[in-house]
């Protein structure tokens, strides 16, 4: 995605680096999807008809154009950088702290992104453009499971769908990047998993995840999460709260459990306690990073996105990693792509 500043910025990458700044800072929806969908006009539409159209000032005549979209590729095709982007903070998310920088700097991906396949903004393709963007090595596409239906939750048959469309990103990039294979499975109320066996076995990454009954009583609540990072499939214990701290859905209280308990299970079975780096979320709290630290657990660093511009909140869980002091090879999205596979490949 060429930048503000770029000599060659195009109308397309105008347009799209607006929408990506606008989701990194939690703009309005209405607005990102206003300048995508412009974004996807410019594309579709010959580069002379827009430098025409623009000229004549007509652009407003095309579907999905509007004043100030139009605005924005009169000024880019004119040499300038567009108002509306130049005014746009596109500086860091966080403080730009030593240790902060070198956490960020060391992670290598993230396993825990959503596409518009269940309850994401945007394509995968979309996605994945993003990722290479800004660097990644890999990013794992874990879309929701059936039980989730507010979310359009994957069934085994969509997801075996989704499975093609991952190999055919992966065989087009030629190994520049790799897009895992995944899913944000439920953990249900009794600890299973919402996803069949056989679908489960041929994913690069699980990340399992409490997304009902967050107010289950203690006891349950501990045997259904222990049960689920029991599962042999299961690679990370999503956001394990499930706390809201701040943001549009308003607050929510961090379910109860026996955070020591979970955390030694997942400590001996090589589960991965992520550190969720949604801002709305935090989760775990300090406390419980602090103590998933004591009990030896590993690590994951995830975005949660789902939308591009969210694949930047990286630098929030890279600070609160750096703060906490968490050892950087104990956070398995530090680890190379191979080493990260023979992980997920363990059991």
């Amino acid at each position: 995605m060429a930048s503000a500043n770029s000599p060659h910025l195009e109308p397309i990458d105008a347009l799209r680096r607006i929408a990506f700044l606008l989701e990194r800072r939690r703009g309005e929806t209405r607005k990102v999807e206003a300048f995508r969908k412009a974004a996807a006009v410019v594309l579709t539409t010959g580069e002379d008809e827009i430098a025409a159209r623009a000229e004549a000032g007509t652009l407003t005549d095309l579907p999905s154009i509007g004043a100030s979209t139009a605005k924005v590729i009169t000024q880019t095709l004119a040499g300038r950088v567009p108002d509306y982007l130049a005014k746009l903070d596109a500086g860091p998310l966080v403080d730009q702290t030593p240790e902060t920088l070198a956490m960020l700097g060391s992670l290598r991906g993230d396993l825990h992104s959503h596409s518009d396949w269940s309850d994401g903004g945007s394509p995968i393709e979309e996605m994945v453009a993003t990722c290479l963007e800004l660097g990644r090595e890999y990013q794992a596409l874990t879309d929701h499971s059936p039980r989730l239906t507010v979310a359009n939750g994957l069934s085994a048959e969509r997801l075996e769908r989704q499975l093609a469309v991952v190999d055919g990103v992966n065989a087009h990039l030629g190994g520049a990047f790799t897009l895992l294979s995944g899913i944000e499975v439920d953990i249900l109320d009794d600890g299973s998993l919402d996803q069949t066996e056989e679908m489960l076995e041929r994913l690069d990454v699980v990340v399992a995840s409490v997304h009902s009954k967050l107010r289950m009583a203690k006891a349950p609540m501990t045997r259904r999460m222990i049960a689920a990072v029991e599962n042999r499939h299961v690679d990370v214990l999503g956001h394990c709260t499930g706390r809201l701290v701040t943001g549009g859905r308003g607050t929510r209280p961090p379910s109860e459990f026996d955070a020591e308990a979970v955390f030694a299970a997942c400590a001996e079975h090589g589960v991965a306690v992520e550190i969720n780096s949604r801002p709305e979320r935090r989760d775990p709290p300090d406390d419980l990073i602090r103590l998933a630290l004591d009990a030896g657990c590993l690590f994951s660093i995830d975005t949660d996105a789902h939308a591009p511009g969210q694949l930047d909140f990286l630098a929030y869980g890279a600070e609160r990693a750096a703060a906490l002091e968490v050892p950087t090879e104990r956070i398995v999205t530090t680890w190379s792509r191979e080493d990260l596979l023979a992980w997920t490949s363990r059991r």
